[in-house]
């Protein structure tokens, strides 16, 4: 029995090595770059995003809105109470659901995280996250502008987020909030590897095939799809699970329907979300992100 679990400890302890080598350097730039877009520009993009929407007219200010959301490096604590600040201040409903349903799924940190996927599904990553926000933002301008039955979002129990960023020495500024993110985000990348290592060990590339290849390739949207849910804590962490499952077989249209569904229905966000948008229209949000992530897993699928 001590062999075994030696031998056995062994085999985990060198595919975790080599998951960590592969993707630690991603893992730190995304840090490096997120910080440094926290503590520089974060400011900056939130003036913008105010601007663009007073200035530009209609479904136009949409599309800059889901960028803005993209660049903006806030979590979905930080994105809500400044989606209230916003609204308070007159922004329309359809500019904030753009501008947070593609902050939902994707920020600059985990841009450079994505990198280790490879070109396209990192490309797929941004123009997914990107038409999300905007058809969300349509959504709500068709169905739920102010003439046609009042506001989607409920901002009344939300507050302006804390400013950590408040060291006036620039250096110790971006250093603290490095450190922040570290302590955020490093246990789950840890975890995330260690996961990608029991996998590669114990779950053989076939039945990986089976369950997200494209030959069910329905059911296997629909699986990738409704794992993102339970699975899916922080981005950083599931880099490493989904690199083992392509590598295993996972169709790359599972895997941007599981990076849709994952950050969008986050446990730690649901709670937020509910607050903000009430029990039906938070129905409508889950409904919105499972149709979704089907339809492009489906476009990825044909075209990749």
């Amino acid at each position: 029995m001590d062999q075994i679990l030696s031998r056995e400890a062994v085999y985990l302890w060198y595919y975790f090595d080599l998951q960590f080598r592969q993707i630690f350097g991603y893992w730190a730039a995304g840090i490096i770059i997120g910080s440094c877009v926290s503590v520089f520009a974060k400011g900056w993009i939130h003036d913008a995003a105010e601007k663009i929407a007073n200035r530009i007219p209609g479904i136009i200010a949409l599309f800059f809105a889901s960028a803005l959301g993209i660049a903006s490096p806030l979590c979905m604590y930080g994105t809500i109470p400044i989606c209230a600040a916003f609204s308070r201040k007159g922004l329309k409903d359809d500019f904030l659901a753009a501008f947070m349903m593609s902050s939902i799924l994707l920020n600059p940190q985990l841009i450079v995280y994505s990198t280790a996927l490879g070109m396209p599904l990192l490309v797929v990553r941004i123009l997914s996250s990107f038409v999300c926000g905007v058809v969300a933002g349509l959504l709500v301008r068709l169905f739920f502008s102010k003439k046609n039955g009042g506001s989607y979002f409920d901002f009344s129990s939300f507050d302006e987020p804390p400013n950590h960023d408040t060291e006036k020495n620039v250096l110790l500024r971006l250093l603290k909030n490095i450190f922040r993110n570290i302590k955020a985000t490093g246990l789950w990348f840890l975890l995330g590897i260690a996961l990608s290592a029991l996998f590669q060990r114990y779950v053989p590339a076939e039945s990986m095939s089976k369950l997200f290849g494209k030959e069910h390739e329905g059911f296997a949207l629909l699986m990738a799809a409704t794992i993102g849910v339970p699975l899916y804590v922080c981005g950083g962490g599931t880099i490493p699970l989904i690199i083992q499952w392509l590598a295993a077989g996972m169709s790359a249209g599972s895997a941007a329907a599981f990076m849709i569904t994952g950050p969008a229905t986050k446990i730690t966000n649901l709670g937020a979300l509910k607050i903000a948008l009430g029990v039906k229209h938070f129905a409508l949000y889950i409904a919105f992100v499972i149709v979704f992530a089907l339809a492009t897993g489906l476009v990825v699928n044909l075209v990749m």
